[in-house]
C-alpha cells in the first residue's frame, strides 16, 4: 500500500487538517452529555429557568462551533482525496504507456480498465472516509469510555466489557471480507472484459446472429459477480445488527447498574442520562465505524491492485544505452556511444543491412511452443521484402521484433547492424514504423491524426504522404479536407479509408524501415498495386516490410520469406520460391487458378 499511498504526501497540510478539525467537533460532542446531565441534575432540580436557558445556549454554541469543524474538515478531506485520485489516474497512465506488449498481453485491457475507474474510485472513497472517520470514531469512543469514569467508575466498567465485544466484530468481519472483496473486482473485471468485447464486435455478433449466445454468456459473468456480492455484502451486513445487539445489551446493563447506584444515592439521575447518551454516541459511532470498515476494505482490496500495476516493470532487456527516459539530449549521447561502439566494432552503418535476423526464435510468456523457430535472413537497405503464411504462421510476431515490441528468446535481431536492444525505444520506433493489422484512428480531425507521425510536418509533406497512401481521394471527398473530423475509432471512415490514412501517418515520419502489417487488406487490387508502386518511388531508401495473405502484394518484392508454423519455410524472389517452395507454391495456385500452369509453361 505504501507504493499507492505516497502520492497522498502532496496533500499533508489536507490530510492534517481534515482529522484534525473532524477531532475538533468530537470534543465538542463529547461536552453535550455532561451540559445535559449538569440542566438535569441543576436546572430542572433547582427549577431554575435561567441556567437551562444558558445551558441550552452552550448546547447551541457547541453544536454551532461542531458544525463549522466538520464543513472544514469534509472540504480538506475530499481536496486531498480527489487531488489524491487526480494523481493515481496520472501514473498508472503513464506506467500503462510505458509497458511493453508482454505485460499488456499478460494483465488484460479489461482489467487495466477496471483499475484505472472502478479502483481508483474505491481507494478515493476509502481515503476521503479515513481522513474524515478514521480518528473521529475512535476517538469518539475512546473519549465517551474515559468520559464515562470520569461521571462513574464502577458504572463505567460496563465501556471497558462492550468496546473490546465490538471491536471484535467489526475487526473480526474486516479480515473476513478483504480477501472477498478482492475476488469481486477480479468478477468485476471478467465483466467488463466481455461488455468491452461485445461493444468492439457488436456488427460480427450480430452478422453471426449470435445475441443469444454473448447474452448467455454475460449473464452466467454476471450472475457469478452477483452471487460474490451476495456473499461478502451478508457478511459485511452482519455488522450493523451484532454491533446494535452488544450496544444495546449494554444500554440495559448500564441503565440497571445506574438505578441502582441512582436508588442508592451514589451518582445522580443527570449522572446516568450522561452515561446512556454516551453509550448511544459510542453506538453511532460504531455504525460510521462498520461502514468505514466495508469502505476500507473495499479501498485495501482495490489498492492492492492498484499497486500490482504500479509494480509491473517492463521486461524488455535493454541494453546500457537503451533507456525509456532518455530525453532528447540524452539520446543524443546514447546515439554517440552507439557510433562509438559501432566504431570500435568495425561496423559501418551505411554498408550494414537494415534488417538481419540471426537465428531468431520468440516465446510469449506463458506459451508451451515458440512462435517463431530459429529464423534468419538479411534485407539490404532500400529493398521490399515480403512475408507471408498461413493463418498463425507467425508473421505478425516476426515484424513485432523489428521495432522491439517483444524481445527474442534466442538469437539477434539487428537494424543498421546494431542489436535492437542496444536502441533507446523512441529511437528504434522513429527507425521503424509499423502500421498494425488493425487501423486505429483517434478522435479528432485529419491533420491531427497524421500528424502523430511527425508533429512538426507541413501540410505539403502530409499531402505527399497522401499521395504516397492513396489517399488523397478520402481527403478531397471531405468537405474540410484536412479539417475534416474523425470520430472515436474513426467510425466515420470505411476500412480501406482508414487503412489508407494509418499508411499515411507512418509515411509523415519519413521512416527508415516501413512495415505494413497486412495493412493494405481492405484495399481492392488496383489500389494495392498503385500504392506498392508509389512505395517503391519513395525518394529516401525506405526499406519496406510487406506482411500480406496475397502474393499479388509480394511478388515483386526483391525478398519473400515464407512463414510455416514459425519457421522460415523459404526465402528467396517470387520466381525461386514458385518453383522451389510448396506452401508458397499452393498459396500462389489457390490466389490465381490457371496461373500454375502458365507459370510452368513460361
Amino acid at each position: 500500500m505504501k507504493t499507492v499511498l505516497r502520492y497522498l504526501s502532496g496533500y499533508k497540510k489536507e490530510s492534517i487538517l481534515a482529522p484534525l478539525f473532524k477531532m475538533l467537533e468530537a470534543s465538542f460532542e463529547l461536552l453535550v452529555p455532561l451540559v445535559v446531565a449538569a440542566i438535569i441534575d441543576t436546572g430542572i432540580s433547582g427549577k431554575d429557568t435561567g441556567y437551562i436557558l444558558r445551558m441550552c445556549g452552550i448546547m447551541v454554541a457547541l453544536g454551532i462551533i461542531g458544525l463549522v469543524c466538520a464543513i472544514t474538515a469534509q472540504y480538506f478531506a475530499a481536496k486531498a482525496a480527489v487531488g489524491f485520485a487526480r494523481k493515481i489516474r496520472h501514473v498508472l497512465f503513464e506506467k500503462m504507456q510505458g509497458l511493453s506488449f508482454n505485460e499488456i498481453d499478460k494483465t488484460g485491457t479489461s482489467t487495466m480498465i477496471t483499475r484505472m475507474t472502478s479502483d481508483v474510485n474505491q481507494v478515493q472513497s476509502g481515503v476521503n472516509m479515513v481522513l474524515r472517520l478514521f480518528l473521529r470514531s475512535p476517538f469518539i469512543v475512546f473519549g465517551a469510555m474515559i468520559m464515562a469514569f470520569t461521571i462513574d467508575v464502577k458504572t463505567a466498567l460496563v465501556f471497558v466489557v462492550t468496546i473490546p465485544v465490538l471491536a471484535l466484530i467489526v475487526f473480526g468481519i474486516m479480515l473476513i471480507t478483504i480477501p472477498m472483496y478482492k475476488r469481486v473486482q477480479r468478477a468485476l473485471d471478467k465483466v467488463l472484459g466481455i461488455t468491452r468485447e461485445n461493444l468492439t464486435g457488436v456488427r460480427v455478433i450480430r452478422a453471426f446472429c449470435k445475441e443469444d449466445e454473448e447474452i448467455k454468456s454475460f449473464d452466467d459473468a454476471n450472475d457469478t459477480l452477483t452471487t460474490m456480492q451476495k456473499v461478502v455484502g451478508r457478511i459485511s451486513g452482519l455488522m450493523n445488527p451484532l454491533t446494535y445487539i452488544v450496544i444495546n445489551l449494554g444500554i440495559v446493563v448500564l441503565i440497571y447498574v445506574g438505578a441502582i447506584r441512582v436508588d442508592t444515592g451514589i451518582i445522580s439521575q443527570g449522572a446516568v442520562v450522561a452515561l446512556y447518551n454516551y453509550m448511544s454516541q459510542i453506538l453511532v459511532e460504531l455504525i460510521k465505524l462498520a461502514n468505514l470498515i466495508v469502505t476500507m476494505t473495499k479501498s485495501v482490496a482495490s489498492c492492492k491492485r492498484l499497486e500490482d500495476v504500479l509494480k509491473l516493470e517492463s521486461t524488455l532487456e535493454l541494453h546500457s544505452s537503451g533507456n525509456t527516459g532518455l530525453k532528447p539530449d540524452m539520446a543524443g549521447a546514447a546515439d554517440a556511444n552507439i557510433n562509438s561502439n559501432n566504431n570500435d566494432t568495425n561496423v559501418n552503418q551505411e554498408n550494414a543491412p537494415a534488417v538481419e535476423f540471426d537465428h531468431v526464435s520468440l516465446t510469449y510468456k506463458g506459451a508451451g511452443e515458440e512462435a517463431l523457430t530459429d529464423i534468419s535472413f538479411t534485407i539490404n537497405k532500400g529493398e521490399t521484402a515480403g512475408i507471408i503464411g498461413g493463418t498463425g504462421s507467425g508473421k505478425t510476431s516476426l515484424v513485432h521484433l523489428i521495432p522491439h515490441f517483444y524481445d527474442a528468446t534466442r538469437g539477434t535481431v539487428k537494424v543498421d547492424g546494431i542489436d535492437v536492444k542496444d536502441y533507446p525505444l523512441d529511437e528504434i520506433r522513429n527507425k521503424a514504423v509499423i502500421v498494425m493489422q488493425k487501423a486505429v484512428l483517434f478522435k479528432g480531425t485529419i491533420r491531427e491524426n497524421l500528424l502523430w507521425g511527425n508533429g512538426g510536418a507541413t501540410d505539403e509533406e502530409l499531402y505527399e504522404a497522401l499521395e504516397t497512401a492513396q489517399a488523397m481521394d478520402v481527403i478531397r471527398s471531405k468537405e474540410d479536407g484536412l479539417d475534416e473530423m474523425v470520430e472515436q475509432g474513426g467510425r466515420n471512415f470505411s476500412g480501406g479509408q482508414k487503412q489508407r490514412l494509418t499508411i499515411a501517418r507512418a509515411l509523415v515520419r519519413k521512416p527508415s524501415i516501413l512495415i505494413l502489417d497486412d495493412s493494405a487488406s481492405a484495399l481492392d487490387y488496383a489500389t494495392d498495386a498503385r500504392l506498392r508502386k508509389a512505395l517503391k518511388c519513395i525518394k529516401d531508401r525506405t526499406t519496406v516490410f510487406i506482411v500480406s495473405q496475397r502474393t499479388s502484394s509480394m511478388q515483386h518484392a526483391d525478398r519473400i520469406i515464407v512463414l510455416d508454423d514459425g519457421r522460415a519455410a523459404g526465402i528467396g524472389t517470387h520466381e525461386s520460391l514458385y518453383k522451389d517452395c510448396r506452401i508458397y507454391k499452393e498459396i500462389y495456385d489457390s490466389q490465381f487458378k490457371g496461373a500454375g500452369e502458365a507459370q510452368t509453361n513460361e
